[in-house]
């Protein structure tokens, strides 16, 4: 999508936005839309909103601008829009001269509005693909345009990058993103500057990474482990790292899953798609910051090679894990990704991210995904780039009771905790991979990280993107210095 930045001007054609506490002493100004406005009752209220179309053909939309001290330029522009999707509007113009708004405000429109206009129909054929163009230009009147377009460029731009390549790549289906084929896009990624190193089985079998590997034995498909290492901070700077749940279809294995709405399960490599768009992302704007991705990929499927409840597995770490069930595997792929993570690169701090809980969904819904960390620092970076990021996480418990839980009488631990507190005790389980030493945080994001009927019109079609945004902006404000 084309995003531009302008000085202030009428637009000459598609739909407009424009902000105002009157509903005049705008561009568009005219009798029309005076008329328009004391049609629709317009008094400048925040929730205060008419459209119409002016004399040169445009679409309008005029927003209350309200008497608060903050305005979300952001939401106003992924509204907006929503709004046009299906209407063949090829180009909307935002209008946010006259206002308060910041050039870092202008950027975020800008994201929001083509967040909001994103289009998942790749596999649509030409008999069901809709005959209305999607909104392909996105022009912002700004007081600053110059730095506007240096903060969305810079910054905001990037992250639309990552945010919209997680979204294909959850979209997408099974028989599209599968490990191998999934492994295969990820080293496309070289051509934006990152290292990426793929392991295949024979590799991790070396390293008795056989937690992640069990969890692939039902499937006809290799699983993988795919590294990304971007190195754009000081040579010899301890890396932040980024864990990823590659689940690319969960069964359930052996503890099959019910039928119904089991093709969501396409999307439980969510939390990897966020650890790729974020090091997409990072590499596009070039992070003054050295940041390692690691994704483990894996088809979790029942076969008569797969996985059995019962069966006890040496993870690569040397502990032992009984598995009780089969569909509790996204955290038998992070145990051996963590552990790799930590022993290899030593970082100076890490958070993983994975679809991993129903319980999650039960606790927070699809508003915030589950922050669990025994770091207090950590817990406040990631709370902090949440509020700027828009990527909502909530912090809950971690105790030496939840821990206990996932004791077995068979082996160093069982892979679930019981019925209640399951996220708890699922980040319970990923902590015994990671030590004390490393600064560490999981985030569950099974509620935020694909969603059906996202009532956020940033959040268009199933897969979000969560969790892109929310890593960007941790790295920017805690490992780039001054260039965050």
């Amino acid at each position: 999508m084309k995003v531009t930045f302008s000085s202030p001007g009428a637009a000459k054609s598609g739909a407009a936005l424009v902000i105002s506490n009157s509903g005049e002493d705008h561009a568009y100004d005219s009798d029309v839309v005076k008329a328009a406005a004391k049609g629709a009752n317009f008094h400048g209220k925040s929730a205060d909103l008419f459209n119409t179309y002016v004399e040169t053909g445009v679409r309008l939309f005029v927003r209350g601008r309200g008497e608060a001290n903050e305005f979300d330029y952001e939401m106003a522009a992924a509204k907006t829009a929503k709004q046009l999707r299906g209407s063949g509007v090829k180009s909307l113009t935002l209008h946010l001269d006259g206002t308060d708004a910041t050039a870092d405000d202008a950027a975020r429109a800008a994201l929001g509005a083509r967040l909001a206009a994103y289009v998942w129909d790749k596999h649509k054929s030409k008999a069901t693909k809709s005959k209305k163009d999607p909104l392909a230009s996105i022009t912002v009147v700004s007081d600053d345009p110059k730095a506007a377009q240096a903060a969305y460029e810079n910054y905001y731009g990037p992250a639309g990058d990552g945010v919209v390549l997680a979204r294909d790549l959850v979209n997408a289906p099974p028989n599209e993103i599968y490990p191998v084929a999934y492994a295969n896009r990820i080293k496309e990624l070289e051509s934006l500057g990152l290292e990426v190193e793929i392991l295949g089985e024979a590799q991790m079998e070396k390293l008795g990474m056989h937690a992640l590997l069990g969890v692939g034995l039902g499937s006809e498909r290799d699983s993988q482990l795919a590294i990304m290492r971007w190195n754009g901070g000081k040579k010899g700077d301890a890396p932040a790292c980024l864990v990823g749940k590659g689940v690319t279809f969960d069964t359930g294995g052996i503890s099959l899953k019910p039928g119904a709405n089991m093709w969501d399960m396409k999307g439980d490599m969510g939390g990897s798609a966020a650890v790729v768009g974020t090091m997409c992302a990072l590499a596009t704007r070039k992070a003054k910051a050295n940041v390692v991705g690691i994704v483990g990929l894996v088809e979790n499927m029942p076969d008569g090679k797969a996985q059995l409840p019962g069966d006890i597995v040496v993870s690569m770490s040397g502990q032992t894990i009984e598995v009780q069930n089969t569909d509790a595997e996204g955290r038998l792929v992070l145990a051996d990704a963590l552990h790799y993570a930590v022993t290899k690169y030593k970082p100076a701090a890490m958070i993983d991210l994975a679809t991993l809980t129903g319980a999650i969904i039960v606790g927070l819904g699809h508003e915030y995904c589950g922050l669990f960390t025994p770091d207090d620092d950590l817990a406040k970076q990631i709370s902090a780039a949440s509020e700027t990021s828009t990527d909502k996480a909530w912090r809950l418990p971690l105790h030496e009771a939840y821990d206990k839980l996932l004791n077995s009488p068979n082996a160093d631990m069982k892979n679930i905790g019981g019925r209640a507190a399951g996220s708890i005790t699922a980040a319970q389980f990923l902590k015994r991979f990671v030590g004390n030493d490393t600064p560490w945080a999981h985030l569950d994001i099974a509620g935020t990280g694909m969603v059906n009927g996202s009532k956020d019109p940033r959040n268009p079609t199933f897969g979000t993107g969560f969790g892109v945004r929310l890593l960007n902006r941790w790295i920017a404000d805690n490992h780039e210095g001054d260039a965050g």
